[in-house]
């Protein structure tokens, strides 16, 4: 075909061409916005200001708390799982002056029994039985926990000093709870700790490695780009899991969705009900009335980080479910809702949040090219054409790119050995493949389901079904130093 078919070789070679600069122009500016941070974090580790100390986690343990606090867990269908939340959770924090608070829905019995039986009639369990069928959304069942956490604090006229959020299949640590109460009480009015996904090796080895893939994510973002953000003094997005925030700065956000609201009945809460993701809004939201927010990331004796864990997804479908909806309600619906607001560092960090669609396009067309490329490729090893020529801008492009990727691989290891060991470090690489492929399914179902919500679709609680708990033995590895 090299001289029978020239004007299709030359298709195939100017579609490569504008494929490759067009993805190799996207990937590089999404590069020098990663290493942009990965700048910011370098000097805060040269100045001395991105260093992890270490704690003593029985210290921690055993602090008296600067006043009482309240931990909210809403629960739809967590049966598996919700009861040793609350015995790790109750054991693990054995503060008199905390108050569990568990949000389960009047159509969910066995969600409820199993919140029950494991409480064990402890006085600080507080069962919250919500009025509508569920689900509704996890900002609806936070609003109907916090509408119980009122009405106790007005029975027993003493107010609570911090929130504490959770969800049903979290393992908390021990010294979460008095590092958050350290930091609350030292001024802070939103605190965010690290979230540790765990590695399922209970699995199989497909469900081992989609689970696995958040874990090179998480230590990546809360080991560096969180870290940033808090430097830069930006709102930080929360996890919604090993968070906590001031009494007051709950007391902002119901004032705010008053006044939002025109003072209808039923707006004094503190989340939009309507919200995919609330805990995403809340340190943003915070920071937006003047709060002070705060990410603090800090080692035991064992040099395992003091941070939130659990297992995430390991069904494919069901890591695309959650991801889409993390692509939803911050890149898609954070347009509405969140907006843009503060100064340049906090426009930055919004728009690295809302990069997730363009991301999942770009590398969809990476892929693209890839086949095409492999395709052009045999055409040329069996002597069909002739290798078409590179411009200078497309190889100074591809260059600059193959540069930062090596970059990224390295911290991508780096990062995750770090938290997982060595083993686990090299497969954080080896699984970049399929990360990238979750995340372009999840682009499409997002982009989809922004369709759908612009024609009036209403918000549900589109949420993971969990079977496993870490408690159970053997469910992780030991700590690292």
């Amino acid at each position: 075909m090299s001289i029978a078919e020239p004007a299709l070789w030359q298709g195939l070679a100017l579609l490569q061409h504008e494929l490759l600069l067009f993805a190799g122009v996207f990937f590089l500016v999404g590069a020098l916005d990663d290493l942009a941070v990965d700048a910011a974090w370098l000097w805060l580790r040269a100045r001395g200001r991105a260093v992890t100390p270490r704690r003593s986690r029985a210290s921690l343990a055993h602090r008296s708390l600067a006043g009482p606090v309240a931990v909210l867990i809403p629960a739809w269908r967590e049966a598996a799982v919700i009861g040793q939340t609350i015995r790790h959770l109750l054991e693990t924090w054995p503060q008199a002056s905390l108050r569990l608070y568990v949000g389960c829905y009047r159509n969910d019995p066995a969600t409820i029994g199993a919140a029950i039986a494991a409480a064990r009639g402890d006085p600080r369990f507080r069962l919250v039985i919500h009025g509508r069928e569920g689900p509704t959304t996890k900002a609806d069942c936070l609003n109907r926990l916090f509408a119980a956490l009122t009405l106790d604090e007005e029975r027993s006229r003493q107010r609570f000093a911090m929130l504490v959020f959770h969800d049903a299949e979290d393992m908390v640590d021990a010294g979460a709870l008095g590092l958050l109460d350290e930091t609350i009480a030292a001024g802070a009015d939103f605190v965010q700790l690290p979230v540790e996904p765990l590695v399922p090796r209970h699995r199989g080895w497909l469900a081992r490695h989609i689970g696995a893939h958040y874990c090179e994510e998480f230590a990546e973002a809360h080991g560096k780009a969180m870290v940033v953000r808090d430097a830069l003094g930006a709102g930080l997005p929360g996890a919604g899991v090993g968070c906590a925030t001031s009494r007051r700065a709950l007391d902002w956000l119901v004032a705010r969705h008053v006044k939002g609201q025109g003072g209808e009945t039923g707006a004094g809460l503190p989340f939009a009900s309507d919200s995919l993701t609330e805990d995403y809004e809340l340190g943003l939201a915070i920071a937006a009335e003047g709060g002070r927010c705060r990410f603090v990331r800090a080692r035991g004796e064992d040099g395992r980080l003091i941070a939130t864990r659990a297992f995430f997804p390991h069904r494919f479908d069901t890591v695309v479910r959650q991801k889409s909806r993390w692509v939803l309600g911050i890149a898609l619906l954070g347009w509405d809702r969140v907006g843009w607001a503060g100064g340049l560092s906090e426009y930055w960090m919004r728009a690295r949040d809302r990069r997730g669609p363009l991301t999942a396009l770009v590398l969809l067309v990476g892929y693209a090219l890839v086949v095409l490329t492999a395709l052009m490729g045999l055409m040329i090893a069996f002597g069909l054409a002739e290798p078409p020529p590179l411009t200078p801008l497309l190889v100074a492009v591809l260059a600059a790119n193959g540069a930062a990727f090596t970059w990224r691989i390295a911290l991508r290891f780096a990062f995750t050995a770090r938290e997982y060991g060595l083993v686990e470090g090299v497969w954080s690489v080896l699984r970049l493949p399929l990360a990238n492929v979750i995340a372009i399914i999840a682009g499409r179902r997002a982009v989809f389901a922004y369709a759908r919500t612009l024609r009036g679709g209403a918000a549900a609680w589109d949420k993971t079904e969990h079977d496993a708990h870490p408690t159970a033995a053997g469910r992780f590895g030991p700590a690292r130093p």
